[in-house]
């Protein structure tokens, strides 16, 4: 079973301190690392000139955090944005993952990216490069004004 998977132990945080749960059902979503290429992918075909980041505060008590950086495929890695273009081949696809420093702290108060801790500033950043796309709000709590503002 991949990390991050549902029945995992960080998936099982991400769903309980997240809420990630149907609302009609109840049934629990399928949480998980944050995936790179499916970003870049939809950043392709959608053209984003920014994107949100939401629930960075489900974060807050992890020592470690893990990025799904790119897709290997029979041992080659994948081009950025690059998908398999059949479900046979995204089947037999394992996720390279970079681990960062968890930041270990409430972030629910902070209204602008510089009020974020150092490790959580580096988080941004390393997806913002990734995606070579800026990542203007920031979700840190779960009310609607609970959001730190990414641009000048």
């Amino acid at each position: 079973m991949p990390r991050g998977a549902p029945g995992t132990e960080i998936g099982k945080h991400l769903q309980d301190v997240g809420f990630e749960y149907g609302v009609t059902t109840g049934r629990k979503r399928r949480c998980g690392w944050l995936d790179i290429p499916v970003l870049q992918y939809a950043g392709l075909l959608n053209g984003y000139s920014s994107i949100n980041l939401t629930k960075l505060d489900v974060l807050n008590d992890l020592d470690e955090i893990k990025i799904g950086v790119a897709y290997q495929l029979r041992g080659e890695v994948l081009a950025p944005g690059c998908m398999p273009s059949t479900l046979h081949d995204l089947e037999q696809v394992e996720v390279v993952y970079e681990s960062m420093p968890g930041w270990n702290c409430d972030i629910t108060n902070c209204a602008t990216f510089g009020e974020l801790p150092t490790q959580a500033q580096a988080y941004v950043q390393r997806i913002e490069a990734l995606l070579d796309t800026p990542v203007s709000w920031i979700g840190t709590g779960p009310g609607r004004t609970e959001m730190a503002i990414n641009y000048e």
